[in-house]
């Protein structure tokens, strides 16, 4: 038996918006009642705000809840603000949602997606007019079970930092079925984490002296001290010279049998991790 929050108990029960907008300016759909689970929402948008949203949902306690949470997400937002909801956003707002239903959150976000795509502001005339006339790519099919497209599986990896199989199977119903896509999602898996690696090496080797100098600072102030905190000790930067950090540890960590492993082990690690691999950590007095 899975454990839900008593916020997705309030809208299950209570489910917030039920319904359909008649002449609502846009309209999302998610899903399908093959797979089990379909969601339609409505949104009436006035001067770039929502100013109303109702859904028509079917399927488990959890798509219930998570359509009802999202109307009220967004019901007051202007369509910008409502563009950047993940379902990760949906999935908080609730209190959580456990793992093998995190799919519901996903086809909320889905079917907003689907509804701002088709969302049409009369100062965008224009430029949607070029979009709309622009050549259609067909998305990639992965799992032809339930349905989910390359895209989806991507954005559910990106935006919950998905690592296995299982849990983009928990997001988004991918191989949960026959699972002849189970080695394609692990291909995408591992094409996404080598391209981000890939990012943050160019990230770091592109960095001026001024940047280095300032994110070498950011991450000692804001990440490496406050875990020597804990422990009743601290760091302060001295000065750097190209890849030479000098530091000075203080409280506990002055004069500490074990000042030299903290300083290769976690100071050194830390910064040659997020920074350069050719950083050196120097202690001063």
């Amino acid at each position: 038996m899975w454990d839900y929050s008593e916020k997705v108990m309030d809208h299950y029960r209570n489910p917030r918006n039920v319904g359909k907008i008649d002449d609502a300016d846009a309209i999302g759909n998610a899903g399908s009642l093959t797979c089990g689970d379909q969601l339609k929402i409505y949104l009436k948008i006035k001067d770039g705000v929502v100013t109303d949203a109702k859904f028509q949902t079917f399927g488990c306690g959890s798509a219930v809840a998570s359509s009802s949470i999202l109307t009220e997400m967004i019901i007051g937002k202007t369509v910008e603000e409502v563009r950047k909801i993940t379902n990760k956003d949906i999935a908080d707002e609730l209190g959580g949602l456990p793992p093998e239903k995190m799919h519901c959150s996903v086809m909320g976000y889905e079917a907003l997606e689907d509804a701002l795509k088709g969302y049409v502001d009369k100062d965008e005339i224009d430029t949607a007019y070029d979009e709309i006339n622009k050549p259609k790519t067909e998305e990639k099919i992965i799992c032809t079970c339930f349905g989910v497209t390359e895209n989806l599986i991507w954005d559910a990896i990106k935006q919950n930092g998905l690592k296995t199989v299982e849990e983009v199977t928990n997001y988004t119903k991918a191989g949960g079925a026959c699972g002849k896509c189970k080695s394609a999602i692990q291909d995408i898996i591992d094409t996404y984490y080598h391209k981000e690696k890939k990012d943050k090496a160019e990230e770091k080797s592109s960095l001026s002296p001024a940047q280095k100098i300032l994110k070498i600072s950011s991450i000692i102030d804001n990440k490496i001290s406050p875990e020597l905190q804990k422990d009743g000790g601290d760091i302060t930067l001295v000065d750097i010279d190209g890849n030479s950090v000098f530091v000075k540890l203080r409280g506990r960590c002055s004069g500490c049998k074990n000042s030299t492993l903290t300083l290769k082990a976690f100071v050194e690690s830390t910064l040659k991790d997020a920074v350069d691999k050719n950083i050196e950590v120097v202690e001063v007095n």
